[in-house]
């Protein structure tokens, strides 16, 4: 793909704020940030436009990305946890403990590798799980292996449970949303990850309160992402944009497809979308 799908769809007003999703998204699948996107981050500042990122991932493994982005803003959890640029927190959203409770047991049931976030630490009890070394290149830093995470289900921002078996995870993701209710969020960030977070900590939540951070309303808002996890602030901004790479369930989702991470797309969409439009 050579550039933005449907060219002729444009935002129906200027964008003040774009909001966008980290894995498959801001960074290539080797986790990195093309020098297109760092480019075209530095444009948006230049314009007056803010930018802010909400991953799945802790906030602490976002750390590099939002430096070099110079991000005021950045949510980790999938919103469940929003800091500034100096890693204060503005808001926490924890899971709750019961629920924690529940997910550990079920996806322990279910056959799949469990990982803990709480505080800053990314707990497991197997470091010989099949998706360990991802994460540490993506999260760059070490994980805590712990005989079990009973003490730590009172303070966890995020459950994570990777496995192989992609079906596996949809079927636990199923069968976890009817178990938790409205107890907890139960949803994949990517095919062999299973997100366990609070049940308002989602990317809709994150990307509402950006928008109130910078006193933007969210027609004003675009979103980038790629995944089940970003259909969230796609329901609530004013206008929404697909990677190449995301699912067809996504792109079905957006008013417009741009490249995929591999292909700069990131970088593309603002440039020939957002940037274009605000200078009109």
């Amino acid at each position: 793909m050579s550039g933005v799908e449907q060219a002729e769809a444009r935002p129906s007003k200027r964008i003040s704020l774009v909001v966008s999703d980290v894995d498959g998204t801001l960074v290539d699948h080797d986790k990195q940030l093309a020098p297109a996107t760092i480019a075209a981050a530095r444009k948006l500042r230049e314009a007056g436009i803010g930018l802010a990122a909400v991953s799945s991932r802790p906030p602490r493994g976002m750390r590099m990305i939002a430096e070099a982005l110079e991000l005021d803003l950045f949510a980790g959890f999938n919103g469940g946890l929003i800091v500034d640029r100096s890693m204060k927190v503005v808001e926490r959203n924890l899971v709750p403990e019961a629920a924690a409770r529940i997910a550990v047991a079920e996806l322990a049931k279910g056959g799949a590798d469990i990982w803990v976030f709480a505080g800053e630490d990314w707990l497991l009890t197997d470091p010989a799980g099949a998706y360990v070394p991802r994460e540490l290149h993506t999260v760059q830093f070490e994980p805590k292996l712990v005989p079990s995470f009973e003490p730590y289900l009172d303070q966890v921002g995020k459950i994570v449970a990777s496995s192989r078996d992609f079906d596996l995870l949809a079927r636990l993701e199923q069968e976890l949303t009817a178990v938790l209710g409205p107890l907890a969020s139960a949803r994949r960030s990517q095919p062999y990850y299973l997100d366990v977070s609070h049940p308002t900590a989602d990317k809709g939540h994150a990307a509402r309160a950006f928008a109130s951070h910078w006193g933007v309303p969210l027609d004003e808002v675009a979103v980038l992402g790629d995944m089940a996890n970003d259909l969230p602030m796609f329901a609530v901004a004013g206008f929404v944009i697909a990677m190449g790479n995301a699912t067809p369930e996504v792109k079905a989702k957006a008013d417009v497809v741009t490249a995929t991470n591999d292909e700069e797309g990131w970088a593309r969409a603002i440039e020939k979308l957002v940037l274009a439009q605000a200078k009109l």
